[in-house]
């Protein structure tokens, strides 16, 4: 069965999503809970494929470029935007610890919350 990448927002409400369970295909074992995600699982399956390719090159690009059709243009491009991704979703998600702490902490309401998340997953 082919695997789909994980949504990092709810299809109803646009909020974020959180890992709850995981399950084994071979044992049928599942465990249920919360899990941490990273922002490398939200980045979209070629970049993931690429910055594999990238690890695989001991983080080489000329090792990169003699192991693909791409150049190095297109290779320093493709790194640029993927650090860019990255950043921004490590700063999206320390934005929605600092929210889901002050929630915790009763400085703001769910709906304060709730309205701070939204706006958070519209930019």
């Amino acid at each position: 069965m082919k695997q789909k990448p994980l949504s990092p927002l709810c299809p109803c409400c646009n909020l974020p999503m959180l890992t709850a369970a995981m399950s084994c295909p071979a044992c049928q074992i599942k465990i249920e809970g919360h899990f941490r995600q990273t922002p490398f699982d939200r980045l979209c399956p070629e970049d993931l494929e690429f910055l594999e390719q990238y690890l695989l090159a001991d983080f080489s690009i000329k090792t990169l470029e003699q192991n693909s059709s791409l150049g190095y243009a297109a290779i320093r491009s493709r790194l640029d935007k993927l650090i860019a991704s990255y950043k921004e979703l490590a700063k999206m998600d320390a934005q929605k610890k600092t929210i889901l702490k002050k929630l915790s902490d009763n400085e703001i309401t769910v709906s304060e919350a709730k309205e701070m998340l939204e706006k958070l997953a519209g930019d």
